[in-house]
Order: C-alpha cells, then structure tokens, then sequence
C-alpha cells in the first residue's frame, strides 16, 4: 500500500536556479541585469512596489498580451530576483501566482533613482510575508479595481484612461493623520475627468465605523480646499443597500456634507456589461439630486452630477497635500505600461 505517494506538482520538474540574497545584489548581478530588463520589467518593479501584490491575471491585464506571454517573462524576473512568487492556500483549486519585488528588482529601483537601496527601506521578510497577511485578499482586490481600469484603458478605441493610482500605503502617508483611504485614482473619459478615493470593503467591516470615515473625508476636504469624491465598492447588492444607510445618516450628520460626495456600487449589480467593470453605469450616488435620478450612472458621470468638485490638476502633486513626500521616496508609477518593444522578437 503507498501512503505517501509523490505530489504532481513534485513531478513538474526542479525549481529554477536562483542566485542567493547577497549574490542578488552584487554589481555582477546587476551588471547582467542591465542587458536583460526591459522599460516594462522596471515599470512592473515600480508598480510592485508601490502596490505590493499583483496575481498573474492582474500583471496580464496591466501590460501583457496572453497569460502564456507574461508567464515566461515573470518566470525569468523570478529567476533574476526581479520579483518573488507564492500561492496562497485556497480550499478547492488551485489560487493563482502571486508576484511581490524581490531583492535585485529592488535595488534596481534605487539606482535608477540614484538612491542608496537602503534608503528605500526594502525587506524582503516584509515583501513575501503578505503571502501570510490577513489582508492580502483585500490588498489583492483593491489591485483588481484599477488593473481593469488600466486593461480598459489599452483596448483598441478606447475612451477611458486610468491617470493616476496611488496605493493604501501612500495615501496613508499622505492623509493617514486625517484619514486612510484603501487607494487613490484619477479617470478621465471623453473630455471629462474625476478623481476618487476608494474604500473596497469585503463585507467584513463594522458599517457604523464605514460611516465615521465620512468625517476624516470632510476634515481632509476643509484642510485642503480640494473636494474629492468618495467611491465604495461592496461585495453584494445586500450589503450595499444596507451600507447606503448608514453612509446617508452619516453624511447627514456633518458640518458640511457637500464635502464629501458619495457613491457606491457592487460587485454583483445585475445588468451591468462587464461585471468587474468599474467604468460602466454601475455607480449609484448616496446623496444629493442625483441620487434621485433612476439607473445606475457611469464613472465618468459621476463628475458632470457633482459639479462642485474641482476639476483635477493634470498631475498629483504632494505641494497641494498636507503632508510632503519622503526624500527617499519613490514617485507613484504612471498607471498605464510603457510601450513594448518594437522588435519582433518581444520579450
């Protein structure tokens, strides 16, 4: 009787040779590394970065043609350094590969930079120990909402452009005395544009304390002078029914709740093209006149119902903020890839 059979997945083949920690960050290394990366792999090391986790269909939405293209290049970062992987447990199937930068994409990043790659503050104990965190499934779902607006943004004929995307983490350096806001974005579509911060909720959360939030919205929006919409993304139509009540009575009792415009959509709304779309009309305002209007209202709408909100600068600019940006600090990526290489043979 065999009780211990060998697992498939031993049967694949070895596990890539990879060059140790230390060896990863010797100028041998990356003396090699400079005739191997592309505008793209380093634009993908930034974006890792900035957002920490990427799945292999998200990285393929960002700025891969086919799932079969971006595994062979992420299987090569990976033998590099450029970035590490895990898969996370799941109960039935099989999760997909989760990409984090590792150490030479790293220090990369800062001597692109001219920095010191201490001074980025790197640890790579740090970077994989999100395959452990209990927010990596919300980490992993914020990244989704803007990497389906980044694949929009590429199609042929697009109309839509993603602009701007910042992570939890720099918001929360930005705003974290006032508030923390799950992601910043900037849309822009036929000639309109509107920026947003996002709160991706998963159900999970006390819907009095969504509500409190409002007030660091509007304390943020006094100190800056900048009015800036509030977008929540829900698991279910259920839970946002319920949440719309309790985001109305806490926007009834601000100060001044003009400050804080509102919307909210799910992740199941029935009758919308696309159901992880965040462009379409599935975005149904809490407060105001047009929350009266029938229908569900597309992203870019949002600003032409709300015109009390300033029209965004052409760039996010920490000297409008509350806060300056560490010296040390890497600037948030453009949200849309560089263009590949025009040679025939892609890499």
């Amino acid at each position: 009787m065999i009780s211990n059979p060998t697992p498939q997945r031993a049967l694949r083949g070895h596990m890539p040779k990879r060059p140790t920690p230390r060896a990863a960050t010797t100028g041998e290394h990356h003396a090699q590394l400079a005739g191997r990366l592309t505008l793209r792999d380093r634009w993908l090391a930034r974006m890792l970065y900035e957002h920490k986790v990427l799945t292999t269909q998200q990285i393929v939405e960002l700025c891969y043609p086919t799932m079969r293209a971006a595994n062979h290049r992420m299987l090569d970062l990976f033998k590099w350094r450029v970035v590490d992987r895990f898969q996370p447990f799941v109960t039935s199937g099989t999760a997909p590969m989760h990409y984090v930068l590792d150490i030479a994409g790293s220090v990369a990043l800062a001597y692109e930079d001219g920095l010191d790659p201490k001074q980025l503050g790197y640890r790579h104990e740090d970077a994989i120990g999100i395959a452990h965190s209990l927010r990596l499934a919300h980490t992993v779902g914020i990244n989704g909402f803007f990497t389906a607006l980044v694949a929009l943004s590429q199609r042929p004929g697009a109309r839509g452009r993603l602009t701007a995307w910042w992570s939890e983490l720099r918001c929360g350096r930005l705003f974290g005395d006032m508030v923390r806001p799950d992601a910043y974005g900037r849309w822009r579509e036929d000639g309109h544009q509107i920026e947003f911060f996002l709160e991706f909720d998963f159900g999970t959360e006390d819907l009095g304390k969504l509500g409190r939030k409002l007030h660091g919205y509007e304390k943020l929006a006094t100190e800056t002078g900048i009015t800036t919409p509030v977008l929540l993304w829900l698991p279910t139509n259920r839970r946002e029914t319920t949440a719309r009540r309790a985001l109305a009575d806490a926007l009834s009792q601000l100060d001044r709740p003009g400050l804080v415009p509102v919307a909210t959509s799910a992740a199941d709304v029935a009758g919308v093209g696309g159901e992880n779309n965040p462009a379409v009309g599935r975005w149904l305002p809490v407060s105001g006149p047009s929350s009266r209007r029938p229908g569900r209202l597309r992203l870019v709408e949002l600003a032409q119902l709300w015109p009390h909100v300033d029209p965004p600068a052409a760039a996010p600019s920490s000297t409008s903020l509350p806060v300056q940006q560490a010296p040390a600090e890497l600037a948030a990526p453009d949200p849309i890839p560089p263009s590949p290489p025009t040679s025939r043979f892609r890499r």
